[in-house]
């Protein structure tokens, strides 16, 4: 039997407890990482990207959009700006803001890093919906 860790996903609005998992890969601001049981204690920041989540044979996807991650012996914490289930994405949402972002960085008076994070937001978004 594969060992295994808790996982919690913290956001401002809401604290998510995953229970006990097998394996987490997530993006940190320098590239995919992986955890499994008994990882050494870390503070790892994140990235725009995919969290996938692995119980045996039950795999879920996430998107995030930044944050750290927490790693104890007992168990992992996702402290995340934001985090949602792949089909929990809303298509037309995730489209509609990519398209006003998109929109935005076509516009030399708007903050031009900031839509280009909108942007990447909005992709992963759609990207993870698929999954």
């Amino acid at each position: 039997m594969a060992k295994t860790f808790q996982l919690e996903i913290i956001t401002p609005e809401s604290a998510q407890n995953l229970g006990q998992i097998t394996y987490l890969r997530a993006p940190s601001i320098d590239g995919l990482f992986g955890i499994l049981a008994g990882h050494a204690i870390s503070m790892i920041a994140l990235g725009v990207g995919e969290i996938k989540v692995e119980n045996g044979n039950e795999i879920s996807y996430w998107a995030t959009s930044g944050g750290y991650a927490d790693i104890r012996p007992e168990g992992v914490q996702l402290l995340v700006e934001t985090a949602e289930k792949s089909s929990d994405i809303d298509k037309e949402r995730a489209q509609t803001s990519l398209k006003r972002a998109e929109d935005r960085s076509k516009n030399s008076e708007m903050d031009q890093a900031r839509a280009r994070g909108s942007i990447a937001r909005a992709k992963n978004r759609l990207n993870i919906l698929n999954r």
